[in-house]
């Protein structure tokens, strides 16, 4: 049964997948049909929030007991929650080219702050190939993970809910749950962030895993 999350993320991330395209939605002005876009974007920015928070615990469980196993999978966790803003940023710019008429817009300081972030954790990676020595590595990477955590959440959370923003729940636009997120959609939304957030779970211990094994093979 110690793999229980694993089939329960698969389970439900079938069943949000189907059942999102087959169940009813708010017929809404401009949204329409694109609203099931919810179903599969937000959930997916769960679960890279989720794993950048866990990378986040490992690099401060580092810094404390200057441990490289706890830098490995701070490494790990930072991994497969950039591999997330992938899809993340793919079905966001989808949403956009349908609801706002473009693939991008500058105007949106979220969808600004995400790109950033991403270049900010995208300095992460190359920082750490560029140190050879590991237990310096392990200091200065889990610095400035931490460093990375705080601004990706200052441009993401915070700066667009003081500024204009096109987004849900930002610059003064009503969020979703307040005005379109009916039980209907709460049946497939909720599955399907715990769903995402459990696979995110599932890949970083295959990572580890194969941190793991890497190393043995290099010893």
């Amino acid at each position: 049964m110690k793999h229980w999350y694993k089939i329960l993320s698969a389970l439900l991330i079938l069943y949000t997948l189907v059942w999102g395209l087959l169940s009813d939605v708010p017929r809404l002005d401009i949204l329409n049909e694109t609203i099931r876009n919810l179903f599969y974007h937000v959930p997916v920015w769960f679960a890279m929030l989720f794993m950048m928070t866990v990378s986040l615990w490992y690099s401060i469980l580092s810094l404390s007991g200057n441990d490289l196993k706890r830098d490995n999978k701070a490494y790990n966790a930072a991994l497969v929650g950039f591999f997330f803003s992938i899809p993340g940023l793919t079905t966001g710019s989808i949403w956009a080219k349908y609801t706002w008429g473009t693939w991008w817009t500058f105007q949106d300081p979220k969808l600004n702050g995400v790109a950033i972030s991403m270049l900010i954790y995208l300095a992460y990676f190359i920082l750490r190939f560029s140190v050879d020595d590991e237990q310096k590595r392990s200091r200065i990477s889990a610095v400035y993970n931490v460093f990375a955590f705080v601004m990706m959440n200052v441009f993401i959370m915070v700066l667009p809910r003081l500024t204009d923003s096109l987004h849900p729940g930002n610059g003064g636009n009503p969020a979703f749950a307040k005005y379109d997120l009916d039980d209907n959609m709460r049946l497939v939304f909720y599955p399907a962030v715990v769903g995402w957030v459990l696979f995110s779970y599932w890949l970083f211990e295959i990572k580890n895993r194969i941190t793991l094994l890497k190393e043995k093979t290099d010893d």
